[in-house]
């Protein structure tokens, strides 16, 4: 929400009239800083407004789009403090905090910030573009964010009975803690997990499990029952696994939870799958694919019909895979149909709609594209190949080790060698490593003969750095933070078809692809060694099973 007092000095400057701001004035979202879009006004020059009115207030102008502010002093006011006052720290020292802002009348809140940052405020000015550049790294905090947690699942009666007060308010406000505190870090999964005389609650982070609270035992079952409640869970039947969601608004943005309950020897054990969407990476070119890749890929995808399929275990990143392939394919005049767990179609065994059947359905529904979640049967994988046969182009999952073994799967689940041929366009294979954290990222000495050793050839091994993390507050220690894709990109080229008419092995696959030019998981992990986004045990770990 601007401030009137910001809107004056707009104005009186003459760059945008009080009729062009109004639009601004009617935004009374406070966790928007609506000024941002005085950038789109085509005549209001950001810098000469900071120059004008820096003179004006008496206020040092500085030009922070190049400044390197560590993320350490940025979170040092709350996200709702730096919205409030319009004030990022950029520098703090032991007798003062440097405050970047880009409205001068923000100055007349000095004392009050300085009660917040707990030492003198001396505020410099910096145009809107760079003080934007800056907001970009302000992190919600858990604290904030424990509040705005919203329920938007609709609940049956018997549910509504079990209210607040029965489970306790701790405990309420301890689930919208761990909830909250799992979205600002962007974890994957929650697991909480039983024990004889005591329960954990850890975090999987880039791919890791964290052990990030020990509450008493006695709070364990009220924790259960109100994450069963939320995810509208028989809270009562404790003997037999149970599958719920739970959907959530958690500072204005929609997230979803799948949750998983097991029945352990000393209690149930729950998991829940954060689903963000707005987290989910959908610009295909940012994923991770080398530029050979994702040509492949993408030729792969448009073509009019075929089959395209990605591949890898549980948490590899093939649904964002997917998604992104669907979101560049959703355009004007395209009918997508998805049969997949968290999207449009649920499907629900004990309904008889099982992935088979959508599939069915779907193909009286006219679409030109279909994705199915995942290709586990003779059954699914018949009626996928045959409607890449009839004019559809299909997207779907395998749960393989890479490309070659996927279809070989295929041809073990009983589809004819000639069906695939026919269908197949591409299969992509795919891994997740962790990134190293850029906060503490360091040189590390290597020798050539361990980097050949790893795969490098003897040419390129003389001129690789090699980095690592050293672990800082950043990365909770770790070394690493957020994760990078690699994959296998496989083509169902002229010689890839002519053997698979032969049925033969995955390594005989593989063995053909590479002389046809593809990179193996194991190639790629170590180009993302080479470009400094990873660690060569990462790479190494992450590509075990690839002795190519």
């Amino acid at each position: 929400m601007i401030r009137k007092e910001f809107i004056e000095v707009v104005t009186n400057t003459g760059m945008a009239t009080l009729k062009e701001l109004r639009r601004l004035t009617l935004n009374k979202d406070q966790d928007q800083v609506t000024e941002f879009e005085l950038l789109d006004i085509p005549h209001f020059d950001e810098n000469k407004f900071a120059k004008v009115i820096s003179e004006k207030y008496g206020l040092t102008f500085i030009d922070l789009k190049n400044a390197k502010v560590s993320k350490d002093t940025i979170k040092v006011l709350k996200k709702r403090i730096v919205l409030k006052y319009r004030s990022i720290p950029i520098q703090i020292t032991a007798t003062k905090a440097t405050i970047a802002t880009f409205d001068p009348t923000v100055i007349n809140t000095k004392q009050a910030l300085g009660q917040e940052l707990k030492k003198p405020v001396e505020f410099i000015l910096t145009n809107i573009s760079s003080w934007k550049k800056l907001f970009e790294s302000v992190e919600d905090s858990v604290e904030d964010l424990i509040g705005s947690v919203v329920e938007i699942n609709s609940h049956t009666e018997n549910e509504i009975e079990v209210k607040a007060e029965d489970i306790g308010q701790d405990v309420v406000t301890f689930c919208n803690k761990i909830l909250a505190e799992a979205f600002v870090k962007k974890v994957s999964d929650i697991h909480v997990e039983p024990y004889e005389k005591s329960f954990r609650i850890r975090f999987r982070l880039d791919g890791t499990l964290v052990t990030v609270a020990k509450p008493p035992k006695s709070m364990m079952p009220a924790v259960v029952s109100r994450l069963k409640i939320l995810a509208q869970l028989d809270i009562s039947e404790k003997r037999k696994p149970q599958d719920g969601r739970i959907k959530l608004q958690i500072g204005g943005q929609p997230i979803d939870y799948r949750v998983s309950s097991l029945p352990t020897l000393f209690g149930e054990k729950v998991v829940l799958r954060l689903l963000d969407q707005s987290n989910l990476q959908l610009d295909m070119t940012k994923l991770g694919f080398e530029p050979k890749q994702i040509e492949i890929f993408q030729k792969g995808i448009h073509s009019p019909y075929g089959m395209v399929l990605v591949t890898g275990p549980t948490g590899s990143g093939k649904t964002t895979t997917l998604y992104s392939a669907l979101a560049e394919l959703n355009v004007e005049g395209t009918n997508i149909s998805t049969a997949e767990d968290i999207n449009q179609v649920n499907v629900k065994k004990e309904y008889g709609l099982t992935f088979a059947m959508a599939l069915k359905s779907f193909l009286r529904q006219d679409p030109d594209i279909i994705m199915v979640g995942e290709i586990r049967d003779f059954e699914v994988g018949e009626i996928a190949v045959e409607a890449a046969l009839t004019g559809h182009m299909v997207l779907s999952t395998l749960h393989t080790n890479d490309a070659a073994s996927t279809i070989t799967r295929l041809l073990n689940m009983g589809i004819e060698p000639f069906l695939v041929v026919a269908a197949l366009n591409c299969v992509v294979a795919q891994r997740l490593l962790r990134k190293i954290c850029t906060s503490c990222r360091e040189a590390v000495p290597t020798t050539k003969e361990r980097l050949v050793q790893c795969g490098f050839a003897p040419s390129s091994a003389e001129k690789i750095k090699v980095y690592k993390g050293k672990g800082c507050d950043v990365c909770s220690g770790t070394g690493y933070k957020g994760r990078v894709a690699i994959y296998e990109v496989m083509p169902a080229s002229p010689r890839i078809k002519d053997l698979i008419l032969k049925h033969p092995s995955s390594d005989e696959l593989k063995a053909q692809a590479i002389k046809d030019g593809m990179k193996t998981l194991r190639m790629t992990a170590l180009t993302k060694v080479a470009q400094g986004l990873t660690t060569i045990e990462e790479a190494l770990s992450n590509s075990a099973s690839d002795n190519l």
